[in-house]
């Protein structure tokens, strides 16, 4: 991968949000087209050999969770488990999940997989697709992510109760509802029924048991861009086990198993030497890593709370209010590097299949909220 300078397309903002992407520059900076990454097709090849192969070993980690009950390594409490193998054993599909890749020696290793909320979609599907026709209208993209997502939305259908399909998120926060509407939209595309509400105007009708929108309508199909550690710690979370409809929540709560860092060590555990794969460890075997570690909690967002440790001392850390529930810890394996800058290579599955990457890049050697996201091309 080779990172290029270029000079922002006129009036850049303008094309952005035309889109409908609000948030390019927040706080500070965020879409930076300034910038682009380019990759040859044997490293995309990687990239996406390792994204099918890490997500089918992530299937099996979750039935070896399960299988050996190990809950309480992620912090699971026991009254919610059989909403989760519920969902397993019924085998309600999940919509996405983007795996964090640095390279080493040029093979992709796994950092992390957002399963249950991953964000940077609609830049990653969208946003960059569009730089592409503008810029480099002749050049390819590792990119079918909105294809697929309509797609698997018509392969969902099924599954899914004769009703509408709820979306929900938090308020006051734009990069969810820009998420949450993008998938919306795509559910549009595939002709599903759909309606909107935020998470906390979910209502909960006490006597009958089930949950309701603002026009005393039942959800029995939703999907959420809300944490289920969230919504478990929360009071109203308990109403999913009393819910008589059974509502179906995408994504399932199985994928509460993947989006802990506590599968990092199993994973580990389960295939050892794994090309994709760093060694990790839970607190009690961390010595089988030396004196070069990166220190991440189990339960954590936005790259909060993490320590990265070299020779015994610490390079770099990150604060937040994350570490309750303990902490993993993975071989050191640094970002790619180029004008100082570093880069993470978030690649997505989409249903049951690779879809395509997106970049954040950051002057700091821990990717968070004020990293950047560019583009990318294929050469």
């Amino acid at each position: 991968m080779k990172r290029h300078k270029i000079n922002p397309r006129t009036n850049w903002q303008e094309k952005v949000e035309e889109l409908g992407f609000g948030y390019h520059s927040a706080e500070n900076l965020y879409w930076d087209e300034s910038v682009f990454y380019e990759f040859s097709m044997s490293e995309i090849d990687r990239i996406e050999k390792a994204t099918n192969d890490l997500w089918e070993i992530s299937l099996e980690a979750v039935q070896y969770v399960i299988d050996n009950n190990l809950y309480s390594k992620f912090h699971i409490p026991e009254w919610f488990v059989p909403h989760i193998e519920n969902s397993w054993n019924n085998d309600a599909p999940a919509i996405y999940g983007r795996f964090d890749f640095t390279f080493k020696n040029g093979i992709p290793k796994m950092l992390e997989f957002n399963a249950d909320t991953p964000t940077s979609l609609f830049e990653s599907a969208v946003v960059q697709w569009f730089w592409l026709q503008d810029v480099y209208p002749n050049k390819d993209q590792f990119n079918s992510i909105h294809e697929k997502l309509i797609a698997y939305w018509k392969y969902l259908k099924p599954y899914m109760y004769h009703h509408p399909l709820h979306f929900t998120c938090v308020k006051d926060n734009l990069e969810d509802f820009t998420n949450t509407e993008y998938l919306r939209d795509c559910a549009i595309q595939a002709d599903l029924k759909t309606r909107f509400i935020y998470i906390d105007e979910i209502g909960w009708d006490r006597e009958k048991k089930e949950f309701t929108d603002l026009e005393n309508f039942w959800i029995k199909n939703i999907f959420k861009l809300y944490p289920y550690e969230w919504l478990i710690n929360e009071e109203f979370g308990r109403n999913i086990i009393e819910d008589k409809q059974k509502a179906y929540w995408i994504e399932p709560s199985w994928k509460m198993i993947l989006s802990n860092k506590a599968i990092l060590p199993i994973l580990w555990q389960l295939n050892p030497g794994h090309d994709n794969l760093l060694p990790t460890y839970f607190e009690a075997e961390k010595y089988q890593l030396g004196l070069d570690y990166v220190k991440k909690p189990i339960l954590s967002r936005e790259g909060a709370n993490i320590q990265i440790v070299k020779n015994g001392y610490l390079l770099a850390e990150s604060t937040g209010d994350y570490g309750e529930e303990g902490f993993v810890y993975q071989e050191l394996c640094p970002l790619p590097v180029a004008d100082d800058n570093y880069a993470l290579i978030g690649s997505w599955v989409i249903g049951q299949d690779a879809a395509g990457i997106g970049i954040r890049e950051s002057k700091n050697q821990i990717t968070d909220n004020q990293s950047r996201f560019v583009p990318h091309i294929i050469s």
